[in-house]
């Protein structure tokens, strides 16, 4: 074999090596295609039922703060779909506002001037003894937090959207609101004074509602649930003369938004946990 016969095998080889690797890119697929994100990924919500003790109070209230107890239960079909129902009882207290209102106001009612007494102020407000919602919830982010490089939590955010009720009540001596011909029609009404007017801002509301949350999970079934909630219902707080009318009727409701904010410890069922492949 001459000198030139070998250097002319030798390209054609090397023309060849560098070939082949293209085509064999061009063939080979990666070991990750079609494999899962997160391989035995615990399944912390899907398939489980989900049952809370809450505890909430509202953060927006002008006139009667409502601190409640009560119960949440929800079933989670998907790791981020699921369904759900609360309900909660509560008591009321005084906002800060209420108390400086009350400190201002006359022990006597003084005609011609339409402020009302501490009393008439007072027995006009209402209270929400029973509130609650029914609802979806979207859990669209979950992950892992780690502190200090050494504790583990699993953690996910959710969105929830529905429909919220209310038991609402106020409660009016007759001595008080001693008007119970109340009329806004200035030829029908018996006075032209709506502070002696009965408050119509009691009794059973429907709305919508609106939360969102976050579980952190204390283990693989027990969870802190934290969380913002809205009811949004048509309410009269203060049960006087909003509108200026010159009396207390259903027209001085309002569509409003009563916010909570609330904590719960979930419990989630089965206890055990189920992995992902």
């Amino acid at each position: 074999m001459t000198r030139k016969t070998t250097l002319v095998l030798i390209a054609a080889l090397a023309a060849a090596s560098l070939a082949a690797p293209g085509s064999a890119r061009a063939e080979r697929k990666s070991l990750l295609k079609d494999q899962p994100a997160v391989r035995h990924r615990m399944l912390l919500v899907r398939g489980r039922f989900e049952a809370t003790p809450l505890f909430e109070s509202s953060i927006n209230a002008d006139f009667k703060h409502t601190v409640s107890g009560g119960l949440k239960l929800e079933y989670h079909f998907s790791d981020m779909w699921s369904f759900g129902a609360l309900g909660a009882y509560g008591s009321s207290i005084n906002t800060g506002l209420s108390k400086r209102i009350i400190s201002t106001l006359p022990g006597e009612s003084v005609d011609p001037d339409p402020t009302p007494t501490a009393a008439e102020f007072t027995e006009h407000l209402n209270k929400m003894p029973i509130h609650g919602a029914a609802y979806v919830s979207l859990t669209p982010w979950y992950g892992k937090l780690a502190a200090f490089g050494k504790a583990f939590v699993n953690f996910d955010f959710y969105f929830q959207g529905g429909a919220s009720f209310a038991q609402l009540k106020s409660l009016c001596r007759d001595q008080v609101c001693s008007d119970t011909m109340a009329d806004d029609d200035p030829l029908t009404a018996t006075d032209n004074d709506p502070n002696d007017d009965p408050p119509v801002n009691d009794g059973t509301r429907v709305g919508l509602y609106l939360g969102a949350g976050i579980h952190v999970f204390m283990n693989d079934f027990i969870a802190l649930d934290l969380t913002v909630r809205d009811y949004l219902f048509k309410d009269n707080p203060s049960g006087l003369d909003f509108n200026g009318n010159g009396a207390v009727t259903e027209k001085d409701g309002r569509f409003l938004s009563h916010i909570f904010m609330g904590a719960g410890i979930s419990i989630m069922l089965p206890a055990k946990v189920k992995r992902t492949k």
